[in-house]
């Protein structure tokens, strides 16, 4: 029997996600807004809330404008300093409308992992990895009722935020 490396994947997540500490202990609450380029989509727009308890990141983006992609994620970063490792748990769902069938729908957990540097006052670059698993898919064939791969997918992504 293979190993299933999914579970074992979410857990480590989760844990690292809520144990981890932000970089600074009293970190005033902010938000943050940007840009990214791959991961939950080719292009999305970034809303993101941080305070001392952690971030709520929320990603509004599209693969070909013929779907739209919501994902949102708890994260928390790890260390200090203007390079900081970054760990987070979320739900990331796409919808997709096909001129010709019916909308395809897919619920997909994420455990995004990366890295984010501030480069200068208020703006910062970050890179991750988001491994990412379907819990639920709604094809757009009424006669395809494959299940979800049980396969965990890793998708890169990079993004630009500045804070306000």
């Amino acid at each position: 029997m293979r190993p299933r490396p999914a579970p074992a994947l979410a857990s480590a997540a989760l844990v690292l996600a809520l144990v981890g500490r932000p970089a600074t202990a009293q970190e005033e609450a902010a938000w943050r807004f940007g840009i990214s380029i791959g991961g939950v989509s080719t292009v999305a727009l970034v809303l993101e809330r941080m305070g001392d308890w952690g971030r709520v990141e929320v990603l509004l983006g599209t693969w070909a404008f013929r779907d739209v992609s919501l994902s949102t994620v708890y994260k928390n970063t790890l260390g200090g300093g203007d390079v900081r490792a970054v760990l987070g748990l979320g739900l990331w769902t796409v919808l997709a409308f096909p001129p010709d069938e019916r909308t395809g729908l897919a619920l997909v957990a994420r455990a995004p992992v990366g890295v984010e540097w501030e480069f200068q006052d208020d703006h910062f670059f970050g890179t991750e990895l988001g491994f990412s698993r379907a819990l639920a898919i709604r094809r757009t064939d009424p006669e395809d009722d494959t299940p979800p791969a049980r396969r965990i997918v890793p998708l890169p992504g990079a993004s630009y935020r500045w804070k306000r």
